[in-house]
């Protein structure tokens, strides 16, 4: 178990990510820079993107 608010480091450390808002888990994503704004969006709350016009 790895908490951190570093991106870099959970990504060097860790195989699975589950990232944790208000207290549960909002969302699962593969350490990998490819998800770095998923992961970033996840962890301010931001369950889905909107769609742009």
């Amino acid at each position: 178990l790895l908490i951190a608010g570093d991106l870099e480091e959970i990504f060097t450390l860790s195989d699975r990510v589950a990232v944790i808002y208000e207290g549960e888990i909002v969302g699962y994503v593969p350490p990998m820079e490819k998800y770095i704004e998923e992961i970033g969006l996840l962890m301010a709350g931001v369950k889905e993107r909107s769609a742009k016009n």
